[in-house]
């Protein structure tokens, strides 16, 4: 809309046949719409007729209601009530919040017990094997020993008996 337009629609003081909205000395339009949104055009009337009409008129307060005393203790002891209900309510979730804390740390401690338990199980298991795989070993070794030592002993005695039929 040009600014010339909005000038002109300043000054005319009729409504406008689409318009939407009037309060006062402003008049709301609607342009066109779109996909996209919609845009308004607005119009502010001339301000020299609402001069004898005051702006900001303050609404009517409610009318004041007269609480008696019995309304008042009331009143405070369903506040005090209420206050109570939830201060129970937050000790109680508090208590359930400190009773999954202990279970999921009573669960740890069994969860590394049973790791350390099976970890040894299985370090002991280990030496056991390593254990025998070594007697295995050193008892091989000593059957070596034997074999040749008897080997040794009968070379010495052939050599013997061959030293004594040839000298």
């Amino acid at each position: 809309m040009s600014m010339l337009s909005l000038l002109c629609s300043c000054f005319h003081t009729q409504p406008h046949p689409n318009s939407l909205y009037q309060y006062g000395g402003l008049e709301v339009k609607g342009l066109n719409k779109r996909a996209s949104g919609q845009s308004f055009e607005l119009i502010l009337k001339d301000p020299d007729q609402f001069k004898d009409k005051p702006q900001n008129q303050p609404l009517p307060s409610p009318p004041k209601k007269e609480v008696s005393l019995e309304e008042l203790q009331k009143r405070l002891e369903a506040a005090e009530d209420r206050r109570k209900s939830q201060e129970l309510l937050v000790l109680k979730q508090l208590a359930e919040k400190r009773e999954h804390e202990q279970e999921v740390l009573h669960k740890v401690r069994e969860e590394n017990n049973n790791f350390s338990k099976k970890t040894e199980e299985k370090l002991f298991q280990k030496m056991e094997v390593k254990k025998e795989k070594r007697e295995a070993h050193l008892n091989a070794l000593k059957q070596r020993l034997r074999e040749k030592a008897i080997h040794a002993a009968e070379v010495r005695r052939n050599k013997e008996l061959k030293a004594d039929l040839s000298g």
